[in-house]
């Protein structure tokens, strides 16, 4: 498409937008018949009608609703990029945009981001928990912490945070009526409850073993994809768990919880900030990779 073609497209995003041409013209600083001609321009090349106008109002055709809805979200990146880029040359400021998983947070990521928006009063952070990966680029986020299985390749990452050590835990009233596993494969006969990353993708249970790493996992009675739940389905007595050993150390400690298996948990790596490039990295970006590696991070 040629430049001008986008630059009467972008015309076209505004007056949808903004539901008039008057409007239009005021956000983009142009005269309305400059923007009525850009549109009309525009509908001339495409060969079809994008807007139904009336002496008081504007409203997308069909084909209007479907351009609009399409190109909107192209817009939007543009104008973040061009915002993000004015900026960045005022220095540390702007908007920093993390996802998660909600693990995270209580581990390290809570105290990491007050730490760095003390120090960078001008910078806002948008961070979202979702234990779903996100696209670095489609999901529009800066940096994503994420486990070493989950990195994109051709982008760099910087491990953050504790080893994760894990656990399997029961109710003592469950081990009591079923038994007590004394191998990774007893899990066979048990029944579990388990963390799902997605519908389709359940968390492996891992175990040390004299080659490595290798998986055993257990019916599944009980799926859900909050740790908090499964420690409540476990001490419900529904089976046996695999968690974080921090996240369950409270109600180990408490006795509502018995950890089996220990000899055969093993730690996992630490968490990465996963980012796309080193090149023309933006400046609060470079600053929270600072005060990650100032935490602890290597």
């Amino acid at each position: 498409m040629r430049r001008s073609h986008l630059g009467d497209m972008a015309v076209f995003v505004e007056v949808a937008r903004a539901r008039g041409f008057r409007a239009a013209a005021e956000r983009l600083k142009l005269r309305a018949s400059s923007v009525s001609e850009a549109v009309q321009r525009f509908e001339d090349r495409l060969g079809v009608r994008l807007l139904e106008r009336s002496t008081r109002s504007v409203a997308l055709t069909p084909l209007g609703e479907q351009l609009y809805t399409r190109s909107l979200p192209a817009i939007r990146d543009l104008e973040s990029a061009l915002r993000d880029l004015h900026e960045d040359q005022q220095g540390v400021s702007g908007t920093l945009r993390i996802t998660a998983p909600y693990s995270a947070g209580p581990f390290f990521l809570d105290e990491l981001v007050a730490v760095y928006l003390r120090a960078h009063p001008d910078v806002r952070v948008e961070l979202i928990y979702d234990d779903q990966k996100v696209d670095l680029i489609e999901g529009g986020v800066d940096v994503a912490i994420r486990s070493r299985t989950l990195l994109e390749p051709d982008t760099h990452a910087l491990p953050v945070g504790p080893e994760l050590t894990m656990a399997v835990v029961a109710a003592p009233a469950y081990l009591e009526a079923n038994g007590t596993p004394g191998l990774p494969h007893d899990l066979l006969e048990h029944q579990g409850i388990c963390f799902a990353f997605s519908r389709e993708r359940l968390a492996p249970w891992n175990f040390v073993g004299n080659e490595g790493l290798y998986t055993v996992m257990p019916e599944a009675r009980v799926i859900a994809n909050d740790l908090p739940s499964l420690l409540s389905y476990a001490r419900s007595g529904l089976g046996l768990a695999y968690v974080y050993a921090r996240v369950a150390k409270p109600q180990l400690d408490a006795g509502a919880l018995v950890e089996v298996l220990r000899d055969h948990t093993p730690t996992l790596p630490r968490y990465s900030l996963n980012y796309r490039s080193k090149r023309n990295m933006t400046h609060r970006l470079r600053a929270f990779l600072d005060t990650a590696k100032a935490q602890g991070a290597s």
